[in-house]
C-alpha cells in the first residue's frame, strides 16, 4: 500500500472537527470542596516556603479559616434552597448538591474542625529539648530510632506537613458523598484514602506500631479500592455509563435510547449484580462493617490518637452517605436483591462488634470495635430504605462524630512515661484522681451505649424506628440485644474509674491547651444537646433526607 493511501486512511476517515462545548462548572456551588482544596495547596506551599519556626502557626491558621469559611459556603447553600427546592446536579452530572449532600458536608467539616484542634495540641508530651512537641513523628521518613530521628527530635522538629494532609483528606470526603458518577467516586475515594494512610504512619511513640498499622490501612485499603473499580468497570460495561441516572435507569427498565450494541450487555444481570457487590463491597470496608473490618482495630490502636479520631468520626460519615447515594439514587430497582445481604452484614456487625469488645483490654482497641458496632446500628436505617431512613442516618452520624472525636481527645490526656497509657488497667481509678477528665468520658460512654439524655439514645432511637417501619422489626430486636451487649463494656470502664482504687504507679493526666479543651468541650456539649433536645437536628436531617437524580 502506497504511503499516500495510508495518508488517506487516517486522515480522511475522521469526522470535521465539530466545535467542542466549554465545560460548565458551578465554582459556587462547589465552593465549600474548592476552598478545602485550595488552602490544602497553600499548606503544601507553606511548607515549601515559610521558615520552619513559623510553619506550624501560619498551617493552623489558614486550615482553621478554611474550614470555618467552607462551612459557613455550605450553611449558605443550605440557606439559598440548594437542599431542597434548588437541588440539582452540577459539574456537568460529576457531582449532586442536594440536602444528604450539604448536610453531611457540614457534618465533615466540623468534625474536620474538631480533628485539627486535636492535631494542633502541643502541651500534652513533655518539651523535648526545650521545644513544645504534637503526637507526630519528628520526621517521618527516618528510620525509627536511628540518629537522623534522634537528631530530628533535639533540634525540636515538628511535622506540620499533617495540615495539609488532613485538608486533603476533608477535600475527598466533601466529594465522596455527594458524587453523581462511578468516576468522580473513585478519585474521591483515593483522595481521601491516601492522607490517611500517610496520616496513620507519623505517631511521634510507638513509632514502628504506627508504620505497621498505615501498611495494613494501605495493602486493605488498595484491595478496597480494586475491588471498587472493578465493581465500576463491571457497571459500565452493564449500562454503558458512569452516571448514577444512567445506570438507574437501565436497572428500571425506563431507558429509550438503548445502543444495539449494549442491548446484549444490559441484559445480563450478572454483571450488575457482581458489579455493585463490588463497589458496596469497597463502601462496606471503609465503614468498617463485619467481614470487612479486620483493618479497624490495628488502624485505631497503631495510628497517633488524633488521627483515630479524626478518621473514625470523618470517614464514616464520608463513607455512609457515598453507599447511602449508591443503594437510593443508582439501585433502588434491586433493592430485592441488596437488601437481604444487607440484613446479614448489619446483623453480624452490630453482634461481631459488640461481643469481642468485651475482650479487649486497649482503649483504643475497644472504642474500635465499639465504632464496627455502630456502624452496624448505622446499617440499620439503610435498610429501611425510606426517606425516614435517610434522615435518621444523618442524624445518627451528627451525633456520633463528635462523640468519637471527644472520646479520643481524652484518650490522649491519660500518660505515663511511655505516652498515652491506652491499657485498661491503668485507668483503674482515674475518677478520684482526675473527676472531671473521667466524668467527661463516662458521658461519652454512655453516649455509645445509647443511655437516655445523650445523642446516641436519640440516634438510635431514630434509626431503629426508621428500620421497624420499613418492615426490618427482626434487625431492631437483633440492634437492642447489641446494645444491651454493649452496654455491658461500656459501664464496665466507668466502674473501673470511678469504684476502683487508683495505682500508686498510675498514669498522670496532661493539662491540655485550649485547643483540646474546645474539642472535648465541644463532644460533651453536642452530644447533651442532640440527646436533651434532638427536635430541631431531627427536623434539619428530615428536610435534608431527599436525594436529587
Amino acid at each position: 500500500m502506497s504511503a499516500a493511501a495510508v495518508h488517506s486512511l487516517w486522515t480522511t476517515a475522521a469526522d470535521p472537527i465539530s466545535k467542542i462545548d466549554a465545560p460548565k462548572i458551578e465554582y459556587g456551588q462547589l465552593s465549600p470542596t474548592l476552598i478545602v482544596i485550595g488552602a490544602a495547596l497553600a499548606g503544601v506551599l507553606i511548607e515549601a516556603f515559610v521558615p520552619r519556626r513559623a510553619r506550624y502557626h501560619a498551617q493552623v491558621f489558614v486550615s482553621a479559616v478554611a474550614l470555618c469559611a467552607a462551612f459557613a459556603a455550605v450553611v449558605a447553600l443550605a440557606a439559598g434552597g440548594y437542599g431542597t427546592t434548588k437541588a440539582h446536579i452540577a459539574a456537568m452530572g460529576a457531582v449532586a448538591v442536594d440536602g444528604p449532600a450539604l448536610f453531611l458536608q457540614g457534618t465533615i467539616l466540623l468534625a474536620g474542625l474538631v480533628g485539627l484542634f486535636t492535631f494542633a495540641e502541643r502541651r500534652l508530651d513533655p518539651a523535648a529539648h526545650g521545644n513544645r512537641v504534637d503526637s507526630f513523628a519528628a520526621q517521618p521518613a527516618s528510620v525509627p530510632g536511628s540518629a537522623g530521628e534522634q537528631a530530628a527530635v533535639k533540634a525540636g522538629f515538628t511535622t506540620t506537613e499533617v495540615f495539609p494532609l488532613l485538608l486533603f483528606a476533608v477535600g475527598g470526603m466533601l466529594i465522596f458523598p455527594a458524587a453523581n458518577d462511578l468516576l468522580t467516586l473513585f478519585v474521591a475515594l483515593e483522595v481521601l484514602s491516601l492522607p490517611l494512610y500517610l496520616l496513620c504512619a507519623l505517631a511521634r511513640r510507638k513509632r514502628l506500631m504506627s508504620q505497621e498499622a498505615a501498611v495494613k490501612y494501605f495493602l486493605l485499603g488498595a484491595f478496597a479500592s480494586a475491588f471498587t473499580l472493578f465493581g465500576i468497570a463491571l457497571l459500565y460495561g452493564y449500562a454503558g455509563s458512569v452516571s448514577y441516572a444512567r445506570i438507574a435507569q437501565v436497572v428500571d427498565g425506563t431507558v429509550t435510547d438503548v445502543d444495539p450494541a449494549l442491548a446484549g450487555a444490559m441484559a445480563n444481570d450478572a454483571l450488575l449484580l457482581i458489579g455493585g457487590a463490588m463497589i458496596v463491597t469497597g463502601l462496606l470496608f471503609k465503614v468498617g462493617a463485619v467481614p470487612f473490618h479486620m483493618w479497624t482495630p490495628d488502624v485505631y490502636q497503631g495510628a497517633p490518637t488524633p488521627v483515630t479520631g479524626f478518621m473514625a468520626a470523618a470517614t464514616k460519615v464520608a463513607a455512609f452517605g457515598a453507599l447511602l447515594r449508591l443503594l437510593y439514587v443508582v439501585l433502588p430497582g434491586l433493592r430485592w436483591d441488596w437488601r437481604p445481604v444487607m440484613w446479614a452484614v448489619a446483623i453480624v456487625t452490630m453482634l461481631g462488634g459488640a461481643i469481642v469488645a468485651i475482650t479487649q483490654t486497649d482503649i483504643k482497641r475497644l472504642l474500635a470495635y465499639s465504632s464496627i458496632a455502630h456502624a452496624g446500628f448505622i446499617l440499620a436505617g439503610v435498610i429501611a430504605t425510606s426517606k425516614e431512613g435517610v434522615s435518621s442516618v444523618l442524624f445518627y452520624l451528627a451525633g456520633y462524630s463528635f462523640v468519637t472525636i471527644g472520646a479520643f481527645a481524652v484518650v490522649t490526656l491519660v500518660r505515663d512515661a511511655g505516652g498515652e497509657a491506652t491499657h485498661l488497667s491503668k485507668w483503674a481509678g482515674l475518677g478520684r484522681r482526675s473527676p472531671l477528665v473521667a466524668a467527661v468520658f463516662a458521658v461519652f460512654l454512655l453516649a455509645f451505649a445509647g443511655i437516655p439524655l445523650t445523642s446516641g439514645f436519640a440516634g438510635k432511637f431514630a434509626v431503629f424506628k426508621a428500620a421497624a417501619d420499613g418492615g426490618a422489626a427482626p434487625l431492631v430486636v437483633v440492634g437492642v440485644i447489641s446494645s444491651a451487649i454493649a452496654a455491658f463494656f461500656y459501664i464496665r470502664v466507668i466502674v473501673l474509674m470511678f469504684f476502683s482504687e487508683p495505682r500508686p504507679e498510675g498514669p498522670t493526666v496532661a493539662v491540655p491547651s485550649p485547643l483540646t479543651t474546645v474539642a472535648i468541650g465541644l463532644g460533651v456539649a453536642v452530644t447533651l444537646v442532640l440527646g436533651v433536645a434532638p427536635q430541631y437536628f431531627l427536623d434539619l436531617a428530615d428536610q435534608a433526607g431527599v436525594f436529587v437524580r
